[in-house]
């Protein structure tokens, strides 16, 4: 399970968020997704820890919360859905029929 953590400050780092969850336990890993084209922090991320008690216990207590001047919006995250149109399940190969164009098979 991951916790997804946002409004977040655009000048957060790796390293601040980690040192905030740390308070509740063993954190795995943080992620601060950024803009491609500016490089710039997104304003929210993800953390991943140890156990799920306690992720538990870093969502109660910091969902709401006040830090660095922004009060963040701190749930489980949802699952990945990398569809763009919401459509769940494995993207299938397009198909298309041509009608009325004379197809020539030349043997060698």
């Amino acid at each position: 399970m991951s916790i997804y953590v946002g409004n977040l400050s655009y000048q957060v780092t790796v390293e601040d968020v980690t040192e905030i969850f740390a308070e509740y336990g063993t954190v795995k890993r943080v992620q601060l997704p950024t803009d491609r084209e500016t490089g710039r922090m997104r304003g929210f991320g993800f953390v991943e820890m140890e156990s799920d008690s306690e992720e538990t216990a870093a969502i109660e207590a910091l969902d709401g919360a006040e830090w660095m001047g922004r009060d963040l919006r701190v749930s489980k995250a949802n699952p990945a859905n990398n569809s763009k149109n919401g459509r769940i399940g494995p993207r299938l190969p397009a198909t298309a029929a041509v009608v009325g164009v004379a197809v020539a098979i030349v043997a060698a």
